[in-house]
């Protein structure tokens, strides 16, 4: 039987270039990048056999994975290995700059304690059809202590009998060490072409008591919206500087992002009843199947409000004490009617269940027959949000309003992270987070 050791890394603090504004995803210029082995600076799982990866703040399981310094707070990793044999697992992390780029200090500067940690709690699946065993772990702790703020990789891997690193999972979690105060105001564009279907994003960063030589140049903020990565607004300048106040309400479409349309949603928390997304739920010997009524084409429908969880998801059943080792997988069958294939690129199901990724395993495929879009995807049981994004040819940045349509009033949720580059220093400390909705 073959024996493999897991080890799970936590990567780094990344660097910045002070450029204009712009949403940009660099790839490595290294055909290794497109190699399962390469370690990825985003969240990624490498191995087909790891599912439901969840990284969450202890206590606070749908907020971003964001914790302070110093602080009580702590991460809780979850996942799943479907092999049937059991594999042990070490996590690690790496420190990085503003843009994902591994930060030049060494590890003992970010991290006390051991550089890896074993993961010791699993437990098997119980009387389910898909067998699988389930890894979680708690940091920082005890023996694996952070000592600086910014941005870090998780890394989990495992290990084959020759000692080869086999990688399990990639994730992006942040440390602030709370400094400045920021505050937004999200609405509609103020530009007249874009009031209808974009949402401005104006914001202050307020400095006091805090020393800062040179805003301009030492201050990078990042925006996300609902957590993705592949659509972020990075290298924004101050509109304008006001004693301790810089000030980002730009009115030149510069902080702008498309409102897209209300998240999709399915509830499979059980599988003895049907919920309302949910058109049958089968099985065999062997496997679950929910086959979801019939999607359709938003893109020039109305809006409708619909109260969603903006593309997170919560892993949990109603049919067992435990989700975690008593939960089922699914095969769930999505539908989505389309006249002719889309030749500007591919579509995907997509949501923070996949961190956002596009891959083969939720990539749709057309049924000429049918004259559909299909895709069948494994979860475990739980309820989840995603939108069906269409990835164009030769970019890393998915479009939500070619199939969900486009709206001003659609809610969303913000992320504005502000890392400070001190003059002599080597790293991007992250200095201040806010947490902000559109619609409100």
């Amino acid at each position: 039987m073959c024996y493999y050791k897991v080890y799970l890394q936590m990567i780094y603090f990344c660097g910045r270039n002070h450029l204009i504004p712009e949403r940009k995803i660099v790839v490595p210029d290294s055909v290794d990048f497109y190699s399962e082995d390469y370690v990825r600076n985003n969240n990624h799982v490498y191995q087909k056999f790891i599912q439901s990866v969840e990284i969450s703040r202890v206590g606070f399981e749908l907020t971003d994975p964001v914790i302070s310094l110093n602080s009580e707070e702590r991460f809780r990793v979850g996942f799943d290995d479907l092999n049937r044999n059991f594999n042990q697992y070490y996590y690690q992390v790496t420190h990085c700059n503003a843009d994902w780029e591994k930060s030049p200090i060494w590890t003992n500067e970010y991290l006390e304690g051991n550089e890896e940690e074993q993961v010791e709690k699993y437990e098997p699946s119980f009387n389910t059809r898909t067998t699988y065993t389930h890894y979680e772990f708690y940091f920082p702790n005890d023996r694996f202590i952070l000592k600086k703020s910014g941005n870090y990789i998780l890394r989990v891997y495992s290990r084959d009998d020759n000692g080869n690193e086999i990688n399990a999972f990639t994730r992006r979690f942040m440390v602030v060490d709370p400094k400045v105060s920021v505050n937004a105001s999200i609405g509609r564009a103020g530009t007249s072409d874009d009031y209808e279907t974009k949402q401005e994003v104006d914001f202050t960063i307020n400095t006091a008591g805090y020393r800062i030589d040179a805003p301009y140049q030492d201050i990078k903020v990042v925006i996300l919206q609902n957590w993705r990565w592949d659509i972020a607004l990075t290298n924004l300048k101050p509109y304008m500087v006001r004693n301790d106040v810089l000030d980002y309400s730009y009115d030149n479409g510069t902080n702008l992002f498309d409102g897209n349309n209300e998240f999709r949603r399915f509830d499979l928390k059980s599988i003895k009843l049907i919920s309302e997304k949910v058109r049958a739920i089968t099985y065999d010997d062997t496997m679950f199947y929910a086959k979801l009524w019939e999607s359709e084409k938003r893109t020039f429908k109305e809006y409708t409000f619909d109260d969603d969880i903006n593309g997170k998801f919560l892993l949990k059943t109603d049919d067992e004490p435990s989700v975690s080792n008593s939960g089922e997988y699914v095969i769930v069958k999505f539908y989505l009617p389309y006249e002719a294939p889309i030749v500007e690129g591919n579509l995907y199901v997509a949501g923070g269940f996949n961190g956002w990724q596009y891959t083969p395993e939720n990539k749709m495929e057309y049924n000429f027959r049918k004259k559909a879009y299909e895709a069948n995807i494994l979860f475990k049981q739980g309820y989840y949000n995603y939108l069906y994004l269409m990835l164009p040819n030769n970019s890393k940045s998915g479009d939500a309003t070619w199939v969900e349509g486009n709206h001003s009033i659609t809610r969303n949720s913000y992320t504005i992270l502000v890392y400070h580059r001190s003059r002599g220093e080597l790293y991007d400390e992250l200095i201040g987070t806010g947490s902000f909705e559109s619609g409100k």
